[in-house]
């Protein structure tokens, strides 16, 4: 991918649905991506409640270059509320917070901002990353505005800020902290480059191969054309399988199509 893209400076990021601190080769991965000709930057995000001292310490030693730490409030009850789950140890997180911003490898927290529940949070979150000093080439904060979604967690009575309302208090954030909150996509070197092509066209219908389940109830994943798709309405198609699908979704390189036996 990024030798047909053709452009330098590429940041490798890892994300996923859960949390990639569950893979359980994630050194390895960091060591192949930052030994990848022209990948300069290779960045994590993570929750961070799988993370040890041995781990950041192998993955500094695999060239991590940034790990996105979110933590959402540092009291614990709240801490768990937000999470969803009891177990939950957001004193366990910060002390590997500071662990991290000890290291090589830059750290950047990155709370979700949830408007009646974490606000005051928010200014602790902040002056704790000014203290332990974190962002050492990167910004040291990423303060997300909650976004609601079909699948995303939807806390009770909650109604996410406007846009608007969102950078005006962060920018009164950072006129008290001065610290820069308001970011943009040259704060990370993000730039425009070559696009991948698409590998199908929506309504397409196709041969996949299934390979494992979904995230969700009646999912599967599929591949072909050396892409993968995830594929709905597939709860009679076995693993191993090979089935043939009507393409619903191709936006972005995310493949989602429908089982049609």
């Amino acid at each position: 991918l990024v030798k047909f893209k053709g452009c330098r400076h590429i940041e490798a990021h890892i994300d996923t649905v859960g949390d990639p601190l569950t893979y359980p080769k994630l050194p390895e991965l960091c060591q192949a991506l930052k030994e990848t000709p022209n990948v300069e930057v290779v960045s994590l995000q993570t929750h961070g409640f799988l993370l040890t001292e041995k781990l950041v310490d192998d993955l500094e030693a695999a060239g991590l270059t940034r790990i996105n730490l979110s933590i959402d409030s540092l009291n614990p009850d709240k801490a768990k509320m937000l999470s969803g789950t009891e177990s939950y140890d957001v004193d366990k997180v910060v002390e590997m917070a500071k662990y991290i911003a000890g290291s090589r490898v830059d750290l950047l927290l990155a709370p979700v901002w949830v408007p009646g529940i974490n606000d005051e949070d928010i200014e602790k979150i902040i002056r704790l990353a000014l203290e332990i000093k974190a962002g050492k080439h990167a910004p040291p904060l990423g303060i997300q505005k909650m976004l609601t979604h079909k699948h995303g967690r939807k806390p009770k009575g909650v109604k996410p800020m406007s846009w608007k309302a969102f950078y005006e208090r962060l920018r009164s954030l950072e006129n008290i902290y001065k610290v820069k909150l308001v970011l943009s996509p040259e704060d990370f070197g993000i730039y425009k480059c070559r696009g991948l092509p698409l590998a199908f066209h929506k309504l397409e219908k196709v041969w996949v191969d299934v390979v494992s389940l979904g995230l969700f109830r009646g999912e599967k994943l599929g591949v072909a054309r050396g892409r993968v798709l995830t594929v709905v309405d597939a709860d009679e198609a076995p693993i191993g399988s090979k089935i043939k699908v009507r393409v619903l979704r191709v936006k972005d390189n995310i493949y989602m199509a429908r089982f049609e036996p």
